[in-house]
């Protein structure tokens, strides 16, 4: 394939997959006007239009869509291969471009990449924080990190951290004028602190569970964040209750500046795991990334 042909391929899955010039010219590394004249210079050898161009959207046509949906996994699959082979050269090297949750970044990913990457310079990490189950795939991440439930069953999935509980909490402060819930059907009586989850395309259910029933509670408050830290910091300042990582409470449960309900209805779920396609051609950097990362009881 002459060279001006891949990298016209390239270009378009750039546009396709972040559905923006700005963002595939970003990450291209090239001018916004540049890109644009390579697409059309595409479509007029095609003689096919592959994008649908709004002031506000861009997304693929069915011609597009069926490009972006043969071709894109090919050429990852040929960067992988080029990945592989440049690692042969005796230094693990290459970029890795991992999506995770910010609790799982910052909790688990970042402590134990700050002890790996010391010992290869070569090797780069890019972490993109995102709660939405990303189709790593499509989206061309090596890599993913969310909980053991959430992992689809196609995937490669490696346990990287212990079992992890959520928990239902308030401030001493919030309690001082709210009775504490005794059951969750006591919720909505409540301010309650809510996390947005684009995945769900809405607001996150609490997930609770006793002695085998399971129910997802839809509750409401004042307040909404997109990161779990938020959620943690408006409880802690007394806005309201809120559903968070036991490990995150712990320090201010010990102070006695939160104080947990529910106590019984927080099941432990199965910790996050590191997943990657089952087809994906491991390079000797990925593959010394996945082993540091990997749990050990």
């Amino acid at each position: 394939m002459p060279q001006n042909n891949m990298n016209d391929l390239t270009a378009f899955l750039a546009v396709a997959t972040e559905r923006s010039f700005t963002k595939a010219a970003a990450k291209l590394g090239v001018s916004q006007p540049a890109l644009s004249q390579t697409i059309r210079n595409l479509e007029e050898r095609l003689d096919l239009r592959l994008l649908v161009r709004t002031t506000r959207s861009v997304s693929p046509t069915a011609a597009g869509e069926r490009l972006l949906r043969s071709v894109g996994p090919r050429l990852q699959e040929i960067e992988a291969e080029l990945e592989a082979l440049r690692a042969l050269r005796g230094k693990p090297a290459g970029t890795l471009r991992i999506t995770a949750g910010d609790h799982a970044a910052k909790t688990v990913l970042w402590p134990k990449l700050a002890r790996f990457l010391p010992d290869y310079p070569d090797i780069k990490v890019e972490i993109t924080l995102d709660y939405g189950l990303t189709d790593i795939v499509a989206e061309r991440y090596d890599a993913g990190i969310r909980l053991g439930e959430q992992v689809a069953r196609d995937m490669i999935a490696v346990r990287i951290a212990p079992d992890i509980r959520f928990i239902v909490v308030g401030s001493a402060s919030y309690f001082a004028g709210h009775a504490p819930p005794m059951t969750p059907q006591d919720l909505p009586d409540h301010s309650c602190i809510n996390l947005r989850l684009p995945t769900y395309g809405g607001l996150y259910p609490w997930e609770l569970e006793k002695d085998g029933q399971a129910l997802k509670v839809r509750v409401e408050g004042r307040l909404v964040f997109n990161s779990v830290f938020g959620v943690l910091d408006a409880a802690v300042a007394g806005f309201g209750l809120a559903h968070v990582p036991e490990d995150l409470a712990r320090p201010y449960l010990a102070e006695g500046r939160l104080q947990q309900v529910l106590e019984d209805w927080s099941p432990a779920w199965s910790g996050y795991h590191l997943y990657y396609p089952s087809r994906r051609q491991s390079s000797r950097a990925f593959s010394l990334f996945v082993d540091a990362l990997r749990y050990r009881a």
